[in-house]
């Protein structure tokens, strides 16, 4: 599903390049999942931005599902991340003008992928059946975060990327959304790149990998 080899990243300051990736290498099967951590500012987020498509790196390779990144233009990457990613952020990213349920399809509407009975599926699974008709900023913080793990996995993409998701909740709610989103990938063939700080969540993944010094390295 995802393999990177040779990845390279700096971003440019007064004092010169400061590199932030250098040369990272990393594997991850259809259906698997994988914990990153690190240090604040070791460079998780960059990985997964490029893994994503939002941003390009120095030098490396990176092939998602059967695509180089770097082969794609910018018209190609969007096309690609409306149905072949799905994106998953602490912040939520909700639209604040749309409804619970119009949140939910976005991406999938984008991707003309809007599947109603998987739909409603989510909608069960993630208790948002009696949330539908309200505005982002009638939620809880908690059913926030439902609602954007729901547009995420709403497109069925092959790859999950999460960074912190769930580092703007209490422990409790943390553990709910974990919970939600590790039942609701069993059994599928999408897998999970997961950026934590919490190493409670990252031992119930399959996989555990740290971002020391611009590489991954076994934790």
């Amino acid at each position: 599903m995802l393999r990177v080899q040779g990845l390279h990243k700096s971003y440019p300051t007064p004092q010169g390049p400061l590199p932030v990736l250098c040369g990272v290498d990393l594997q991850l099967a259809d259906g698997a999942s994988l914990a990153l951590m690190g240090e604040s500012g070791s460079g998780k987020s960059t990985l997964l931005h490029l893994v994503a498509g939002l941003d390009r790196a120095d030098a490396g390779r990176i092939d998602v599902d059967g695509r180089l990144l770097g082969d794609l233009d910018e018209a190609q990457l969007a096309a690609w991340r409306r149905s072949g990613v799905g994106l998953v952020f602490q912040q939520f990213n909700l639209i604040g003008s749309l409804r619970v349920a119009d949140n939910l399809a976005f991406q999938a509407r984008l991707a003309g992928r809007l599947d109603r009975q998987w739909q409603g599926e989510l909608v069960e699974r993630l208790g948002l059946a009696k949330l539908l008709e309200r505005y982002p900023e009638q939620l809880s913080v908690g059913q926030q975060q439902r609602v954007a793990l729901g547009r995420a996995l709403a497109v069925r993409p092959p790859l999950l990327l999460a960074d912190e998701p769930t580092g703007s909740l209490d422990e409790g709610n943390a553990e709910q959304v974990l919970d939600l989103l590790l039942q609701l990938l069993a059994g599928t063939a999408t897998s999970l790149l997961l950026v934590t700080h919490s190493a409670r969540q990252a031992a119930r993944l399959q996989r555990r990998l740290v971002l020391q010094h611009g590489r991954l390295v076994e934790p």
